[in-house]
């Protein structure tokens, strides 16, 4: 994008933006794409590294991420990623074992270290009907390797990514913010915080962010390392901590429950991991001769309690913070980008009011909540202390259960969230189930260009009386479904959430489609009557 300097020194004119992302992170990165999906035309990314971070971090995405990856048509640009991925762990599997040959078992989760068997698990509960095959729990994917997909899309969608660019303050007005990136000043009509766990954003906006202070030191590595034969593979409980050795070469974690690191944000040293991993794994022999990567963590766990102050907005670690375990954050906020983007550019378009960023919050809060205390109940789990170690033995043996692993499976997938919204239909607020429809395609496939999607399944064209106010903005399919055949019609929002639902044996719920209709899409309708009765 071409820019000129203005009258006013420091401010650009003619680069008003409608919306400024401060972090190109996965997070930052795919609320912007969601941005321009939705019709913001100006969307500016402004990121203070140069690069890609190459620091390990997430791993895993669980089942929402990778449906709202195969709803955007993205999974195919990832799929050379995720088989590069698994030969490096059969790789390493090999090695350990000495042959080659073994079979390996396969991979479900873990929940505090504690493995869950995929033989244990039962998928025919309600949660997997008609769910996105290409989803399952999950999917091994390391972060650096999405960002730069996302990166790639949020180019292809015309979105600008200024790197090397830090936000250093900003001002905002009932118009909108002027936010300053080092020497220059941008004026936009909102700013979102998707900066991280210090986010600038979050403290110069005032954002409340309670929660409970950190009680462990983490480090997570790529290294090189010598002696390290005698570390056994996977997650291990020590009687001082927890380590991790794998799933690929190089690859370390431990945890220590001394204190929290005096400086999270050192550099940190092959002398350090060495120290903390000879301690908590008893194995003096292991030496680490190199760092590729290595980053500290701690179980410090805080949300803010609201995610919006008048036009500035919070998504990923910097609307909330925990422990990484179980991979948790980057899906949160891969979510949290999702279900903003298209709320956001509904207002920018003037297509929806304001009130319509009140549900964010209040959607997104909850699941949020749910998180930390999910991190929280994995760290009880992993102290070592008599207690917590006699409740691990517990635990462990209910996760060795079909009913422990399926319950463990289903919270750790993610597969559980859902919305309350308006309606009575059990769909409703639910991800929208990918049905397979009669011309051969999915549900998921026709969610690519991030509109809504009117899918009316009684064979019979919904009337131009209801569609016609919202011909610019809302997907229209008729067709069938041979595995719902008393399923009537769905409303499905753009984040792939079902808005409004009816079967042909139910009640007439005309009024329920207008409003849902009104509300999510937009506009004001002209009667729902005929979709309705088919």
């Amino acid at each position: 994008m071409t820019t000129t300097q203005g009258t006013e020194p420091g401010t650009e004119q003619g680069t008003e933006y409608d919306v400024v992302v401060a972090g190109a992170g996965p997070v930052g990165l795919f609320l912007a794409a969601e941005l321009r999906l939705g019709g913001a035309l100006r969307v500016l990314v402004v990121e203070r590294l140069t690069e890609v971070d190459e620091t390990i971090k997430a791993g895993w995405i669980n089942h929402p991420s990778v449906v709202a990856l195969n709803r955007r048509g993205l999974l195919p640009e990832l799929a050379a990623v995720r088989e590069a991925v698994q030969e490096r762990l059969r790789a390493f599997r090999d090695v350990r074992d000495g042959d080659g040959t073994t079979e390996r078992p396969g991979f479900a989760g873990h929940f505090a270290g504690i493995m869950l068997d995929p033989e244990l698990f039962d998928d025919s509960g309600p949660e997997w009907a008609d769910a996105d095959p290409a989803a399952g729990p999950g999917l091994v994917l390391p972060q650096a390797e999405l960002e730069r997909a996302l990166g790639r899309w949020a180019e292809r969608l015309g979105v600008e990514v200024r790197r090397g660019v830090e936000l250093t303050g900003f001002t905002q007005d009932a118009d909108g913010v002027a936010v300053q990136l080092g020497g220059r000043t941008v004026r936009a009509g909102w700013l979102v915080g998707c900066d991280g766990g210090r986010s600038t954003v979050r403290r110069l906006a005032g954002f409340a962010f309670p929660g409970t202070a950190p009680e462990i030191t983490g480090y997570q590595a790529l290294a090189e390392l010598s002696g390290a034969e005698r570390l056994k593979t996977g997650w291990n409980t020590t009687d001082v901590g927890t380590y991790v050795h794998g799933p690929f070469p190089g690859r370390v974690l431990t945890v220590e429950f001394d204190s929290p690191p005096a400086d999270r944000y050192a550099p940190v040293t092959a002398e350090e991991l060495e120290a903390s991993l000879r301690r908590v794994s008893g194995v003096p022999e292991v030496r680490v001769t190199g760092v590729r990567t290595a980053t500290r963590f701690t179980d410090n766990a805080r949300q803010a309690t609201e995610y919006r102050r008048g036009r500035v907005l919070l998504a990923g670690d910097a609307a909330h913070v925990h422990s990484p375990f179980g991979g948790q954050g980057l899906n949160l906020g891969l979510g949290d980008a999702l279900n903003l983007g298209w709320k956001l550019a509904a207002v920018i378009r003037g297509r929806a009011p304001e009130s319509l960023l009140d549900t964010y919050t209040a959607e997104r809060h909850p699941i949020g909540a749910w998180v930390l205390d999910w991190t929280r109940a994995q760290i009880a789990l992993m102290r070592p202390d008599r207690h917590a170690r006699a409740l691990r033995r517990v635990v462990e043996d209910l996760a060795g259960s079909g009913t422990g692993t399926t319950y463990l499976v289903n919270r750790v997938s993610g597969v559980w969230q859902r919305y309350d919204l308006p309606g009575g239909h059990p769909l409703t607020g639910a991800s929208a189930p990918d049905l397979p429809l009669s011309d051969g395609t999915r549900l998921g496939e026709h969610l690519h260009t991030g509109r809504p999607l009117l899918l009316g399944l009684t064979g019979s064209p919904a009337p131009d009386t209801l569609t016609a106010p919202y011909a610019d903005r809302l997907t229209v399919l008729t067709t069938t479904c041979p595995t719902r055949p008393t399923l009537k019609a769905l409303l499905v929002r753009p984040d792939g959430f079902v808005a409004w639902a009816a079967d042909t044996d139910g009640e007439e719920d005309e009024d329920g489609l207008t409003a849902a209709l009104e509300r999510w899409v937009g506009g004001s309708g002209a009667g729902a009557r005929a979709l309705t009765r088919g």
